[in-house]
């Protein structure tokens, strides 16, 4: 819903398909604190985590009033669990800037984290007020909006967030995972055809359709995706999964299970 510049991480937690930013500084300084932060930013970036939050907190040691590294740090914490800490390292990060709008998106995802879904929705309303094409603060409030079980809002912004971004699939395949939750089966289905016809190995268009063809009473087509899905992705046949990292809907989930049962 993370270079130097910006690296974006995806993770189905998230995906909170989290979205995820590392944000880059604002200064220009000697190359040895350049050095450092790129160091730190780049064991981030490759998953080192554990030893990335060892270079934040020796960086931040020097130069506790960098806002970048702050954000950056507390998004190590998040993947590594420390959600509390992460949250605490993005509020002093939108103190020391306010206007660095990755830095409420980040806070926001480690919120949802929580299940602080009001808190959520407030840091990512302020991001699309301030940046109103922001596709990552978009999908990811639809996804809060889709725990709070407002479909409707929740199909609205993820439609929004595809327009801003053509290829970010996830969000037309969470739009049609709305439609197909509010009772929209054409649509629903036109959608996910569309997006398997463009990227035949996307799990996430595969499974929905297995389980919108299958409350259709198209069982051969259920089987024929479904196939693809269990070599692409197997976590597809994991319920928990599916409504607590993924984030799909109570209805496809519901079929899909069913489905998954009478095999």
């Amino acid at each position: 819903m993370i270079n130097f510049k910006k690296i974006n991480l995806c993770f189905l937690l998230i995906v909170v398909i989290l979205n995820f930013f590392f944000v880059a500084p604002s200064y220009s300084s000697i190359n040895s604190r350049e050095d450092l932060f790129n160091n730190a930013l780049d064991l981030s970036s490759k998953g080192d985590f554990n030893i990335a939050l060892k270079q934040w907190n020796s960086y931040l040691e020097l130069y506790p009033d960098d806002a970048a590294a702050l954000s950056n740090r507390g998004n190590v914490k998040l993947v590594i669990g420390d959600t509390e800490g992460s949250i605490n390292d993005q509020e002093k990060a939108i103190n020391l800037n306010p206007n660095e709008v990755d830095s409420y998106i980040n806070r926001g995802i480690a919120e949802e984290a929580l299940g602080l879904w009001l808190l959520a929705k407030k840091d990512y309303k302020f991001v699309i007020s301030k940046d109103s094409d922001n596709f990552s603060a978009l999908y990811n409030l639809a996804n809060v909006e889709g725990s709070l079980s407002n479909w409707e809002n929740a199909r609205d912004l993820f439609s929004q967030a595809a327009s801003y971004n053509t290829e970010f699939a996830m969000a037309r395949s969470s739009m049609a995972l709305a439609d197909y939750q509010l009772g929209n089966f054409d649509e629903s289905e036109k959608e996910l055809k569309k997006l398997i016809r463009r990227y035949p190995a996307f799990a996430d268009a595969r499974a929905a359709l297995t389980a919108l063809n299958w409350s259709r009473g198209m069982s051969g087509q259920a089987e024929s995706n479904w196939i693809a899905v269990t070599e692409l992705d197997p976590r597809y046949s994991d319920e928990e999964w599916l409504i607590r990292v993924r984030r799909w809907p109570p209805e496809p989930t519901k079929d899909l299970m069913k489905f998954i049962a009478l095999k």
